[in-house]
């Protein structure tokens, strides 16, 4: 047997929201063991949220995660070497690393953004992944089309 399953982690919920997804962002967000900073970090994301959505009836924690559902890549290409050449094999997602990437993708995204604190960054970006804009929405676009693109080598799955 060559591919072993991996246990699914348990993560415990977080203390304002009592969500565990806010704890797995919280540590896809954490730097050099400063768990409490990237809450904080998290929390004041939300606040400007709170603060930034003008008409919407939603809680900052549901706009989070429809952000985080718009970020999230359904399929992504692998390279696979086939008689001399690496191609592209497009594979679709398992549901455990759709969420993982799309975390990454939106934290990756909001660092580079040019607000002050990462705080702001991180809001901004998770409200234009909510309206399907911005860098983190264009990324998850690259990831599809080159997925589309190499199509014609998906029978080449692994």
């Amino acid at each position: 047997m060559r591919k072993v399953k991996k246990k699914e982690k348990l993560y415990f919920p977080d203390p304002k929201f009592q969500d565990p997804l806010v704890t797995r962002f919280v540590n896809h967000l954490m730097k050099n063991g400063k768990k409490n900073i990237a809450y904080n970090i998290f929390y004041n994301a939300m606040e400007k949220i709170d603060v930034i959505k003008e008409k919407e009836e939603k809680s900052a924690l549901e706009i989070w995660k429809e952000g985080l559902k718009n970020v999230m890549p359904h399929v992504e290409v692998r390279s696979r070497r086939m008689g001399g050449s690496n191609i592209q094999v497009p594979v679709p997602i398992t549901s455990n690393s759709k969420i993982t990437k799309a975390m990454k993708l939106l934290i990756s995204c909001a660092s580079i953004r040019n607000e002050k604190t990462m705080a702001h960054k991180l809001a901004y970006e998770t409200w234009d992944a909510f309206q399907e804009q911005g860098e983190a929405v264009k990324r998850k676009e690259n990831i599809h089309k080159m997925a589309e693109a190499n199509k014609a080598f998906s029978h080449f799955r692994f």
